[in-house]
């Protein structure tokens, strides 16, 4: 009998992540590690961890799959291999469904060519497609009604001091939204060079003394999150994306 399988082709968090949000979805969830570190990232998940290699033909996929409620994901972390296995995935399961991870306009481009069903953008492309968004007048508008002038919510920058808890952790180690009821938008460095905090070469960043957050929240909750780790930086947020 044919499987409802999602097949995720990577090894990476992305890959994790996408297995954790759609296991309930299939009979079956499977990751391909191409560099075979299958004992690394079975200690991480209960996914079942397959070696693949670019020159496969997958004769084993195809005996088991039921293609036309399948999906497959291609994440590899290398744009050119992504495009060649989304090519090759293609050319052999035209029913399968393709989605690819893409990380700038480009590769995007080239993964629809290559026969993606879709392709998600990753951190530049969205970053690129919000900063567009804010330049039209309207948008930018509301933007700030909601947040700034009549909306609860505020943004703000908050320094790390020196005897906070957090100095010499991982970003992703502090429990943001649960612990202190903010969500973090991006860090600031001390040479004020700015990282998205979603951004995989981010989420490993360690803490240190004077890196600055910004985050969005209520203002209690601001107030308590500044009480634990630091000071406010306030900014002028009328003048803010002009």
């Amino acid at each position: 009998m044919k499987t409802k399988m999602a097949l995720i082709f990577g090894y990476n968090d992305y890959a994790l992540e996408i297995g954790n949000n759609i296991r309930d979805k299939y009979d079956e969830v499977v990751i391909y590690s191409l560099h075979r570190e299958q004992d690394s990232l079975n200690n991480r998940s209960n996914f079942e961890i397959r070696s693949f290699d670019l020159s496969d033909h997958w004769e084993g996929v195809s005996e088991n799959v039921d293609f036309e409620n399948s999906i497959a994901f291609c994440v590899l972390e290398d744009n050119a291999e992504n495009i060649f296995l989304t090519i090759s995935l293609r050319s052999l399961f035209s029913q399968l469904h393709i989605i690819a991870l893409s990380n700038n306009k480009e590769t995007a481009n080239k993964l629809q060519m290559a026969g993606a069903n879709r392709v998600i953008p990753l951190v530049q492309t969205t970053a690129e497609m919000i900063s567009e968004m804010l330049e039209k007048p309207i948008v930018k508008e509301v933007f700030h009604s909601i947040l700034f002038d009549s909306g609860e919510l505020k943004i703000t920058q908050i320094k790390l001091n020196a005897s906070n808890d957090y100095l010499g952790k991982e970003i992703s180690q502090i429990d943001w939204k649960y612990k202190f009821g903010v969500i973090p938008l991006a860090i600031v460095h001390e040479d004020t060079s700015s990282d998205f905090i979603y951004s995989s070469k981010i989420r490993h960043h360690t803490i240190k003394e004077g890196d600055m957050f910004v985050i969005v929240g209520y203002e209690t909750c601001i107030s308590d999150f500044e009480k634990v780790v630091g000071g406010r930086c306030d900014v002028n947020w009328c003048n803010w994306s002009r």
